[in-house]
């Protein structure tokens, strides 16, 4: 197993030590899984000689992650979709991506008990809630995301909040505080914000580049979604991991991974770079830092 390239920094004893804990919650690429996924979406499977059976196969997709982000503005519409991209190209099986536009205008009077409305129902089939990146401070979208918040912390889900959704923690602390399925990822001034309104005094990085935050949102998100996958059993992995350290895990997971896109990005194009460029890298920086997890193809 690889913890960097030839060319990278050299990591702490302390980092490497923590890479090997979340390799751990990384699965494998396996034939099928020692645990198969009820039926979501429908009652009867197609095989590929086209018959059908009540009974589902050993495997299905969206065992390995069901993400969706909630996000996008008139002013940024590409950050979903970075977002997005980055969970799909870590290795989520299903990564969906919902701008305010589309669903404001599919909402009568965009009433954000309406808006939310649309997307509550879709909290049961996630493993994971993305809610931030390009969202903007659109009042009606404001509103509907905080009712989403609520809801998807009633029901248990896992969220990581970016960007204007941060907005909506420095406004009302109370909609996540003592929630420790929430993850947040600020920039410097977002961070600033926060710890004003939360009563910390800590110090935090600088943003990089535009979209490195997209990325981050997004590859947190899959490693929450293989958190669920670990905890369900769906590979025998022996249970090294305990519960309750599975989030900070895919935490320190989703930064590495961003970290290490922003460094193979910036090798190849310097100041030229853009959010585009540490997507084509979320692979290359998966091996770098994990190697293949028991692959069999």
């Amino acid at each position: 197993m690889s913890f960097e390239s030839s060319t990278g920094p050299e990591m702490s004893a302390t980092t490497k030590q923590m890479l090997v804990r979340v390799r751990q919650m990384v699965p494998p690429l396996l034939e099928k899984f020692h645990k198969g996924m009820s039926c979501l979406d429908c009652d009867i499977w197609w095989s590929s000689s086209g018959e059908t059976s009540l009974s589902p196969p050993p495997w299905l997709w969206g065992q390995l992650g069901r993400i969706a982000v909630i996000g996008g503005s008139e002013d940024y519409t590409g950050a979903p979709y970075f977002s997005a991209m980055a969970s799909a190209r870590l290795g989520s099986d299903l990564s969906h991506a919902d701008s305010s536009s589309s669903l404001t205008k599919s909402a009568p009077d965009t009433d954000p008990a309406q808006v939310a409305a649309q997307i509550i129902p879709m909290l049961d089939r996630l493993h994971v809630l993305v809610i931030g990146p390009g969202l903007g401070r659109d009042p009606i979208m404001q509103e509907t995301c905080a009712k989403v918040i609520a809801a998807a912390r009633e029901k248990g889900i896992p969220m990581v909040l970016d960007a204007d959704a941060l907005l909506l923690v420095a406004k009302d602390p109370s909609l996540i505080k003592g929630y420790n399925n929430a993850v947040v990822t600020p920039n410097v001034v977002e961070f600033a914000r926060l710890t004003k309104a939360l009563g910390v005094d800590e110090q935090g990085g600088l943003k990089r580049s535009g979209g490195q935050g997209d990325t981050l949102t997004g590859s947190i998100a899959t490693f929450l979604g293989w958190r669920a996958a670990y905890l369900d059993d769906l590979w025998d992995h022996g249970n090294p991991l305990k519960k309750e350290e599975l989030m900070g895990l895919a935490v320190f997971g989703g930064a590495a991974i961003t970290r290490e896109c922003s460094r193979l990005a910036f090798a190849k194009k310097g100041r030229s770079l853009q959010a585009s460029d540490l997507t084509d890298e979320v692979h290359t920086a998966f091996l770098n830092l994990f190697g293949e997890v028991d692959a069999k193809l």
